[in-house]
């Protein structure tokens, strides 16, 4: 199982040793989380961005309003924190589905 870590804005995917596999994003993130399975990433960008991101690096889609503080996998779900304090639940194309 690989892990993903936060270096000076970068997303690191590591081996659970710690060993790098890549670099993912555009250096400007604050928060990533990924799926139970390792094969998507979720990077929050300083600009309130969600970025969904397959393992390899590559961009999906861009996901919620570009307010987000935070986002975490909920199953197979996205859960995006609001600056407004509030949570968004997402699938993973990105409709919402409730907000909390």
């Amino acid at each position: 199982m690989n892990i993903v870590k936060l270096n000076n804005g970068k997303a690191e995917l590591r081996k659970d040793n710690g060993s790098l596999i890549r670099t993912i994003g555009n250096g400007d993130a604050i928060d990533a989380d990924l799926n139970n399975d390792g094969s998507l990433v979720v990077i929050t960008t300083v600009k309130g961005k969600v970025e969904l991101r397959k393992d390899n690096g590559s961009l999906i889609r861009t996901v919620g309003n570009g307010d987000a503080t935070g986002a975490k996998f909920s199953g197979a779900d996205i859960m995006v924190k609001t600056v407004k304090g509030k949570v968004e639940l997402r699938k993973e194309n990105g409709s919402l589905i409730r907000t909390i």
